[in-house]
């Protein structure tokens, strides 16, 4: 009995998680939380939108509008990082 005859066979591929579905952690959780973080402003800004409203929302939460305007440039440098691997 030889070696290569004991060893396992591959795992199907229904059985191993495919690398483009995966969603990484940390953008996801920075827009939660940004999302979070804009909530009664960006329901004041559907209700009734006001540039007034809209500066104030930007002046008051930066770092979330920041967030949420790097999140394509975040998902593009997580999703190479869990491709290299």
């Amino acid at each position: 009995m030889s070696l290569l005859s004991t060893t396992s066979a591959p795992a199907s591929p229904a059985a191993r998680p495919s690398r483009g579905t995966q969603f990484p952690p940390v953008p996801l959780l920075l827009l939660l939380l940004a999302l979070a973080d804009l909530q009664i402003e960006l329901r004041l800004l559907f209700d009734h939108f006001t540039f007034t409203t809209l500066f104030t929302a930007i002046r008051n939460h930066w770092l979330a509008v920041a967030v949420l305007l790097l999140q394509p440039s975040l998902w593009r440098h997580y999703r190479s990082r869990s491709g290299s691997r």
